[in-house]
Parts: structure tokens; sequence; C-alpha cells
């Protein structure tokens, strides 16, 4: 079973690889690396390009379940990195970019830390088979403070947001959005035979809006910058996200866990956080930007 839950996680992170590819492209040529707007999100859905994408990211979060359902997710999970890898490559030579030694090393970087920070954090944490009132309000109060934080950037400074802005910003929410769904899940299997009658209203309003929201923000970020770094964003955020909630809110950290082992998960983290913004700046289709961005403020000055 375990090897049929392995083959699954791999076949899902392709799926997860092509329809965000798919997606990015058809973002792109919609925009034209604008800022997407309620009218360009209704034109996506008549794309047949993006509408695959769609199709092709559902059937990579059914093979993902299918397999954490199958294995152990310390041998799932960090399949996922899988997915940036792919990614990367497909656009490149979907785009004709060359990809440069930063950008590899950023990737490189990016996929090493996930996995690490993942696999250590599985092997240090202790199953929580009850959430409490208090922990669940928790962590709907904390997901408000970071939608009315991201909400009110996304306000002010909407015309000079860049793609990392959009890709943090869905990384957070969707890392909520599992926690969220992990709490309402244990809810509904609950033993007491309630099922649905145990999941609170707040919860339900609390995954709608950070589903919501995290969706338009990767879409935000697919007009903004290369598909490839909003996975990267997300294999990292995310995960990591939704650990350090479940650590440090839910309870799940074991009481004896080695100091090495918290040290290395932190030196994780932040090797893959750097690998992220490393790409969001080295990436070759980021530097083309800027480079087309600097000659038309030059062309601007001399006119």
């Amino acid at each position: 079973m375990m090897w049929i839950g392995v083959a699954c996680a791999v076949a899902g992170a392709f799926f997860l690889a092509f329809g965000a590819q798919r997606q990015g492209s058809a973002v792109q040529s919609n925009t034209g690396g604008l800022a997407l707007g309620s009218n360009g999100f209704l034109r996506l859905l008549r794309n047949p390009r993006w509408v695959l994408g769609l199709v092709l990211l559902g059937l990579g979060m059914v093979l993902n379940v299918v397999a954490l359902t199958l294995g152990t997710l310390v041998v799932i999970q960090p399949i996922g990195a899988i997915a940036l890898v792919i990614t990367t490559i497909v656009n490149s030579k979907d785009q004709g970019i060359r990809l440069n030694r930063a950008t590899v090393v950023a990737i490189t970087c990016c996929v090493t830390g996930s996995a690490l920070f993942v696999l250590l954090a599985v092997n240090v944490v202790s199953e929580n088979h009850h959430v409490t009132v208090e922990q669940e309000l928790t962590v709907v109060f904390m997901l408000a403070i970071v939608v009315a934080i991201f909400g009110t950037a996304l306000i002010l400074w909407r015309h000079h947001i860049r793609a990392f802005f959009y890709i943090l910003g869905a990384g957070v929410l969707f890392g909520f959005v599992a926690v969220l769904t992990r709490i309402i899940s244990k809810q509904i299997f609950d033993p007491n035979g309630l099922y649905l009658l145990n999941v609170q209203w707040y919860s339900i309003i609390a995954i709608a809006v950070a589903g919501g929201l995290g969706s338009w923000f990767v879409q935000s970020a697919y007009a903004s910058g290369p598909p490839d770094l909003v996975i990267a964003g997300l294999t990292v955020i995310d995960p990591m996200v939704g650990i350090a909630i479940g650590i440090t809110i839910l309870g799940e950290l074991r009481p004896d866990v080695p100091a090495v082992v918290a040290i290395s998960m932190a030196g994780a983290a932040l090797l893959a956080i750097v690998g992220v913004v490393a790409l969001s700046r080295h990436h070759p289709d980021v530097v083309k930007r800027k480079n087309e961005s600097a000659k038309d403020l030059k062309k601007s000055a001399r006119t």
C-alpha cells in the first residue's frame, strides 16, 4: 500500500506542476503581466488553457489525498517538492528561458530546506486527537489578523505589490486552510456520532475566506511572476505555516524534542525561505521583467 501511495504522490506532483504551468501561462497571456482584476478573472473562466490547468490541479489534489491515506506523512509530504522541479523545467522550455546558476541553486535550497523541515517536524510531533474550542478559536483569530494585514496591504499598495507578496500571502493562507481542514475533519469523524453538527460555523467561514483570498493571490502571482516561483512559495511556505501552527497552537510537539533537532528545523526553514527569496530576485523571467522596466523608464525619461 505504501508504494501505491508513493506512486499517487509522484503522479499528483506531476499534475500540480503541469496545472500550475498551464494556469500561469494562461494568466500571463490574458493580463500581460498586469494586476489581475475581476474582468480578467472572468476571461480566464473562458480560457481552455486555464480551465485545463484547474482540472489538472484538482486531479493533483485528489491524488495527494489518496497518497496521504495510503502512506505515512513522513514519506508522502516531501514528494510534493518534486512539483517545483517539474514546473521549472516545463516553464523554461515552454517560454524558451535558459535557467541561470542562481535559479538552480535557489530551487535546490527550496526543495532541500522544505523536505528537511517536514521530515524533522513530523518526527518530533505527537498526534493530537482532540482540538479544544480555545485552540480552534485561536487559529481563527490568528487567521483574521493575517487576512486583515494582507487585505490592508492589498488595498493601500495594490499598484506597488510584486509577485513575492502574493506568493507569501497565498502560502500563509493555504497553511491556515490545511490546519482548519484538519480540525474540521477531526470534528466530522468524532466518535460522539454527531458528525457535521460538531463543525463550528466560524471555522467554515474562516476556511472559505482563507481559501478564496488565497486562490485570488495565486492567480495574481501568476500575473506578475513565473509559475515555478509560485509553486516554490506554496511548497515551502504552506507546509511550514501548517506545521508551525500545529506545534505551537494545537500542541502537537513532543516535550522531549532534542535541541539539535529544533535548531536543525530552524536551519531547514531558513534555507527554504532564502531559496524562495533568491528565486524571486534571480529567476530569468524576473530579471527580464526588471530589465524591460528599466528600459521603459529610460525611454520615458528621455521623452
